[in-house]
């Protein structure tokens, strides 16, 4: 099958859950959260639940493994703690949950990303991968590299993914 034919028995609406990872940000000043929910639920999709956990490795690791018990959620989308400062743990939180990786991912997210930021590009630890039937899409805090991934990479596959993993 192609896949145009695989978009074409995509679903048309998949749960996600839109995790934010900071020490700073809440519901007022979140402004990629804000942004992964109207792209979301724009799109057509359904936001089965969102959260504000601190940049502690554990706080992550627990909303994150909460999203995928809940049957509703079939993606979780994560926004901070990719970077490579002290207080970045989004990756090495989630990292080890991953059973497979999609590296297509960050390496597509990072040459998009260069064409607007240049070299700091590399600073990035944006990844995705999947666990068990549901996929993980880790992103950066920016708002703009959240438009930049939702818009160019995980809106226009999102349903082609959900219905791959479902099989």
């Amino acid at each position: 099958m192609s896949a145009t034919e695989h978009k074409a028995a995509a679903p048309a609406a998949v749960g996600v859950f839109a995790l934010t990872v900071s020490d700073t940000r809440t519901e007022a000043t979140d402004t990629s959260g804000q942004a992964i929910r109207a792209l979301v639920t724009g799109a057509g999709h359904i936001l089965a639940d969102s959260r504000i956990v601190k940049d502690e490795p554990a706080d992550v690791r627990v909303a994150v493994l909460t999203a995928l018990a809940n049957p509703a959620v079939q993606v979780v989308i994560t926004t901070g703690g990719t970077g490579i400062t002290s207080r970045d743990g989004t990756y090495e939180a989630i990292a080890g949950l991953i059973e497979k990786r999609l590296d297509g991912f960050g390496e597509l997210f990072r040459g998009l990303s260069y064409q607007e930021i240049g070299a700091a590009a590399m600073m990035s630890r944006a990844f995705a991968g999947t666990v068990g039937h549901r996929a993980i899409f880790v992103l950066p805090g920016s708002e703009g590299a959240v438009r930049l991934a939702m818009e160019q990479l995980i809106l226009p596959e999102l349903g082609h993914i959900a219905q791959q993993l479902a099989k």
